[in-house]
């Protein structure tokens, strides 16, 4: 197995079913802003639909991965942003099961458990979900889901900077 290195921040996402479009919209961000402020060297923006093959082939050999991801819960509060870290939050990322509230067949959850049952996890994870409040088919974020946008930009970049760095020199992989 190759020794992990680099970065990938993977905005996984439909930008044709409104909220749900928000991990690619932060991704966008990032290119845009990474033209005046470059992101740590080996760092790769990617944007997926979420298939747990694209998403494994993306993770795969990283130092640290960060994931951004609309959720859709029952109460959900439109633009609400909630972060988990593996492996040192101690919490397990848990598949949401068949009441799902996602417009992915399989979700990141089930892709983590596939990787590391293939040994093709990534080295550090960070999860990012968003709740958004519409998922019909159309165009364009919420107000809500958009104005949370920046702010959760400028969180990646900081983790990014942050976890990155040691992940190019090799002291982010395990």
């Amino acid at each position: 197995m190759k020794r992990a290195t680099g970065t990938a921040v993977i905005g996984i996402g439909n930008e044709f079913r409104r909220d749900d479009g928000v991990g690619w919209a932060v991704v966008s961000l990032l290119r845009d802003r990474a033209a005046q402020r470059p992101l740590p060297s080996g760092t790769r923006l990617v944007r997926c639909d979420g298939d747990p093959g694209r998403l494994i082939t993306f993770w795969e050999n990283t130092g640290l991965t960060v994931v951004v991801d609309a959720c859709f819960p029952p109460s959900a509060v439109p633009g609400r942003v909630h972060r988990w870290c593996a492996p040192s939050s101690g919490g397990v990322l848990r598949p949401v099961g068949p009441g799902r509230h996602s417009t992915h067949g399989l979700g990141p959850a089930e892709a983590l458990r596939l990787a590391e049952a293939l040994g093709r996890g990534p080295g550090r994870l960070i999860v990012y979900a968003i709740e958004g409040a519409d998922r019909s088919l159309g165009t364009g974020l919420t107000p809500a889901v958009a104005c949370a946008v920046p702010p959760l930009a400028r969180q990646v970049e900081a983790d990014v900077e942050q976890c990155g760095d040691a992940s190019v020199r090799g002291l982010g992989a395990e």
